[in-house]
């Protein structure tokens, strides 16, 4: 048992109390609690002690390990989350990061001071230790008896009302860590996205994969279409870039060391806009194989997003955004042209830039830039969205896969392909592009896009380049990110981040 101070004498406080309409604001609140503060450090008790106890237990571990406990005396530690008094008995719950638990307060158990000490100190939302014995009530209930306790950590501020907690989305963000406090929900989901994770290593890893760390600032931006972030190296006095793939172009480098299955899970960040499906940082994953093209990626793809569901869910069957779908379902190839021909009734294959941008406004959708490759992109998410899946999308034009091969049996698509999911493309991948000489117009056709003012043109990499002419062996590549994650649980993107980026306050 922990030494708690016991030899306390009686605290002369005045509660204030909140009835009705006699509501205290916020600084009212925290100056009464700072009063409170005062109090604890004038009595020389330390309101934020080093550490608990190392004989602490946890909550979950004292309630689902009763009977071991039972008539014991034990220490537990945690946020005190209800209060109620009641004569000489003060019921209190505690809840630390495992559940909660329900102490109690007998005056004539603890002895007078500690508990007039609780009584006019201890407020919802402090941290606080307490050591007793533990015993069943009358009604049923598992309790603590407390012979003493202490302050962990002393609130200043009140934790929002139970029952209504934080309501706006804006306050819930900014405030997170209430958020995910009051809503155990929430907290649940950020373990499925950990488990999420963890089922994406652990099937690439069984697949013979090799995690790897590529940099994360890079002289120029590869692997994805995107407007990147931009920052400076003041040692080397060099401008540099976020990333804005999770290391494409360096496990590229790597299939030519001789690796020949790598993959990484990392951050990436797009300097772009918000919305249910996009943010500026989030996490993906990307895998390259050598030795392999589209068709086994698509396969492997598959297999894998069938293991995370099963793994993370216990299901392949999911309803999302208005879909219903199975992941264990055949997943069909629908082609890029035919599909958008096929709902709009437009062959972009032989339709000019004026004929898209005309089929664009008859459809009423506002479009950026003026080329063809944003004017394709903006069109097909326009008919993406009618699409449950589990289908893949292929046979990409050249000009939206600048690092994909070319279809042998069709020299102006390539061989690039999209799982489609819910309305959304949830993952991209392709033969990648070994050919140096191809590379490099490609390459060249981006420059001219980024020379017109396409901010999300791919950066050309003549070192990448120079590698590809050493020579590097046929691979696939595929990536996917937290979108698939935010489908499979049915929310925007955003509120599957943990700490969302806010605009500042000041």
């Amino acid at each position: 048992m922990i030494n708690f101070v016991r030899a306390l004498s009686v605290v002369n406080y005045k509660v204030v109390v909140i009835i009705g309409k006699n509501m205290a604001t916020l600084e009212e609140i925290r100056k009464t609690r700072l009063e409170k503060l005062a109090i604890l450090k004038k009595k020389g008790l330390e309101p934020y002690p080093i550490s608990a106890s190392a004989d602490r237990r946890s909550l979950a571990d004292v309630a689902e390990n009763f009977s071991k406990y039972e008539k014991k005396e034990i220490v537990i530690a945690g946020r005190i989350m209800a209060i109620r008094g009641q004569g000489g008995l003060i019921f209190f719950t505690l809840q630390d990061g495992s559940g909660k638990f329900q102490g109690l307060l007998k005056k004539d158990e603890s002895g007078e001071a500690p508990f007039q000490l609780f009584a006019a100190l201890a407020d919802i939302g402090d941290f606080i230790e307490a050591g007793g014995t533990i015993f069943v009530t009358k009604r049923g209930g598992k309790t603590l008896l407390v012979k003493s306790w202490r302050i962990l950590s002393k609130s200043l501020r009140p934790l929002p009302e139970k029952w209504h907690g934080l309501q706006d989305t804006e306050a819930r963000y900014r405030h997170r860590y209430l958020d995910l406090l009051l809503n155990p929900e929430l907290k649940t989901m950020f373990a499925r996205k950990a488990a999420f994770w963890s089922a994406t290593r652990e099937f690439l890893q069984q697949q013979g994969f090799l995690e790897v760390e590529t940099p994360t600032l890079e002289i120029t931006t590869g692997g994805a279409e995107a407007r990147p972030f931009k920052t400076h190296h003041n040692d080397f006095d060099l401008d540099l870039y976020l990333r804005i793939s999770v290391g494409e172009l360096w496990q590229k480098r790597l299939m030519a060391a001789g690796f020949e299955k790598t993959f990484e899970i990392g951050r990436v960040y797009r300097n772009e806009g918000t919305s249910a499906e996009h943010l500026q940082e989030f996490t993906n994953m990307e895998f390259y194989w050598a030795y392999a093209g589209a068709k086994e990626g698509m396969k492997l793809c598959r297999e894998l997003y069938i293991a995370i569901a099963k793994k993370v869910y216990g299901k392949t069957k999911f309803e999302a955004r208005g879909f219903k779908f199975d992941l264990a379902d055949e997943w069909p190839e629908i082609d890029y042209a035919e599909e958008i021909k096929k709902q709009i009734g437009l062959d972009i294959t032989k339709a000019s830039d004026t004929e898209i941008k005309n089929k664009l406004n008859e459809l009423g959708i506002a479009y950026k830039g003026e080329n063809r490759e944003r004017l394709l992109d903006t069109l097909w998410k326009h008919c993406r969205k009618t699409i449950a899946g589990p289908a893949f999308l292929v046979g990409h034009p050249k000009i939206v896969a600048p690092l994909s091969k070319s279809n042998p049996q069709a020299p102006e698509k390539t061989e690039m392909f999209q799982p489609l999911i819910a309305g959304s493309e949830v993952g991209r991948g392709y033969s990648e592009l070994n050919d140096p000489l191809e590379q490099r117009t490609r390459f060249d056709e981006q420059k001219k896009l980024l020379a017109a003012g396409d901010e999300e043109a791919m950066m050309p990499d003549e070192e990448f380049v120079e590698m590809l002419e050493y020579g590097m062996p046929p691979a696939c590549g595929f990536g996917f990110g937290e979108r698939l994650f935010a489908i499979l649980e049915d929310k925007p993107l955003r509120e599957t981040q943990l700490f969302p980026l806010m605009r500042s306050k000041i």
